[in-house]
């Protein structure tokens, strides 16, 4: 089954290759070693789970693995490309039909499971649903015509909804002969237990400054001058975040936050200035990014108070506000709650299509009153 939905192309970070075009994987060889070890000794598992936090290589991985295996298989009394030595990675050569049906998304080898439009509405889904896990049992029922191997990616796993997961546990615990299902996951604890418990764990870390240095290079990207630093701290190890933060102008959004909060309160004109810039037709992009960095702040205000250790500032004014509102241990419970009680109402906002600039508004309210609190239990 080809990648039918491939205009769509809703798992695409903008400014960025798709995985399935990112010819090289850095930083994550040990995960990578780890697959070719098993293929090699004939110990190849049917389904693996790549986990590890968004945007650090899992679905370049994933494709790599598919592409890998399509295009040679494993050679039965031999290593992986029938040679008398392991290959040291999953390169393939670059002139491989397979690769060049992978990158325009045609190998009928290969099925990939993803968010995709509604039919109906032409908007796109916030979930993988059962119908989409159903489309892959005509591929599954067939049997390549070379005898070779076929590959299914799901990405990501999180994504689909119960019905949908509970129509992929079928099909991993009835596996096809030579099908390779690849689950990527960025958060696997939410993930069925009957899932996880059918697949072999992948393992991807966040990778380090020379690797996502590396990683932006490939993917042609710049950091703003002067705050790689900055990114690097936000981006948290994940590429994908970085090319996001890059895109969305993040860096500049996070110093605003920081900036309008630096008091130890939340500075109003401030906040109705931000509400206006996440609203109107145009403004979902700064809207969702306002949301994302509301809760990272939180989150590592959260942490400073708990560790006792900020980290490295990732704006102007941030180390004063850590001082002021995250600098002891008793403050660390209200910024725990309040990182949770944030999550929660950001995800339902957005889920009902509350207004924007409204639930932005609120959000900083909230905020503001466990601004309070911590100053008191300074």
């Amino acid at each position: 089954m080809a990648e039918d939905d491939a205009p769509s192309e809703l798992d695409r970070v903008e400014g960025a290759q798709h995985p399935r075009e990112t010819a090289r994987l850095i930083g994550q060889d040990s995960a990578e070693r780890a697959f070719l070890d098993a293929w090699d000794s004939d110990r190849l598992h049917h389904a693996w789970l790549l986990r590890g936090p968004q945007g650090i290589g899992k679905a370049t991985l994933a494709y790599r693995m598919a592409r890998a295996i399509i295009a040679e298989g494993p050679v039965p009394g031999g290593s992986l490309f029938g040679a008398p030595l392991t290959p040291e990675s999953l390169d393939i050569p670059a002139d491989c039909p397979v690769g060049h049906r992978i990158r325009a998304g045609s190998e009928p080898r290969l099925s990939v499971l993803r968010l995709n439009l509604n039919p109906t509405t032409g908007r796109p889904r916030s979930q993988i649903v059962v119908e989409d896990v159903r489309a892959m049992k005509s591929f599954l029922q067939l049997s390549a015509a070379d005898g070779g191997w076929r590959a299914v990616i799901v990405d990501a796993a999180d994504q689909m909804n119960r019905s949908a997961a509970n129509a992929l546990l079928k099909m991993l615990e009835e596996p096809p002969e030579r099908v390779l299902m690849l689950l990527i996951s960025h958060a696997p604890g939410g993930l069925l237990p009957t899932i996880r418990s059918r697949c072999r764990f992948l393992d991807l870390t966040p990778l380090g400054p020379e690797d996502m240095q590396a990683a932006l290079t490939q993917a042609e990207v710049e950091p703003p001058s002067g705050q790689s630093d900055a990114l690097a701290e936000l981006a948290v190890g994940s590429v994908g975040r970085a090319i996001q933060l890059i895109n969305a102008d993040g860096l500049a959004l996070y110093g605003r936050l920081v900036g309008m909060m630096a008091s130890g309160r939340v500075d109003r004109h401030e906040m109705s200035l931000l509400a206006n810039l996440v609203s109107g037709r145009d403004a979902a992009r700064p809207y969702a990014m306002t949301a994302d960095l509301l809760q990272v702040l939180i989150a590592r205000l959260a942490r400073a108070a708990a560790t006792g250790t900020p980290p490295p500032p990732a704006a102007a004014k941030e180390a004063d506000l850590i001082s002021l509102t995250a600098s002891m241990p008793r403050q660390a419970p209200l910024w725990a709650d309040a990182a949770a009680r944030t999550a929660a109402s950001l995800r339902h906002a957005i889920a009902v299509n509350l207004d924007p600039g409204q639930t932005i508004i609120d959000t900083l309210l909230e905020i503001d009153t466990v601004l309070g609190k911590t100053r008191r239990a300074a």
